[in-house]
């Protein structure tokens, strides 16, 4: 008998928090957030044939995805009991052609969790990634490697 893959349901039940924000320009123009908090301008990277003097959508992908993930790791640690201080995640957000003819997105997230027994870490991981919305947004969809050091 094969074990079948059984596709879980990550969709949120009740929407709690909405963030709004605007692109004017598209990658050569500017980002706002709703309520202000957002203010950039955002620009090609120079690896895109642009002049890089800006922000672009792949930074802001990183620090949105290694923001919550770590979120997530934190909130998966106290539930069980361990102290994740000094602990970091860094997110590498890259970019490149599909075989679709546009274009898509890998992640790779660097976890350090300097203080815990790397099973205990690993496991903890595990579980963020359960967790985290990102995660759960992005399964399935593009290649998420996370490294634990």
């Amino acid at each position: 008998m094969s074990a079948e893959k059984v596709a879980v349901d990550t969709r949120p039940s009740k929407i709690v928090y909405v963030a709004e924000a605007t692109a004017h320009g598209g990658r050569d123009g500017f980002v706002t957030s709703q309520d202000g908090q957002i203010e950039l301008k955002v620009a090609m990277p120079p690896e895109l044939g642009g002049d890089g003097n800006g922000t672009n959508p792949e930074q802001l992908f990183a620090a949105g995805y290694s923001s919550c993930f770590h979120n997530a790791l934190v909130l998966v640690g106290r539930r069980s009991g361990f102290d994740l201080t000094g602990s970091t995640v860094a997110a590498k957000v890259g970019l490149g052609p599909n075989q679709q003819r546009g274009y898509g997105l890998a992640v790779a997230l660097s976890v350090s969790l300097p203080i815990l027994d790397p099973d205990i870490a690993a496991k903890l991981v595990d579980a963020a990634h359960e967790v985290c919305p990102y995660s759960n947004a992005t399964r399935g969809n593009i290649d998420v490697t996370i490294l634990l050091g």
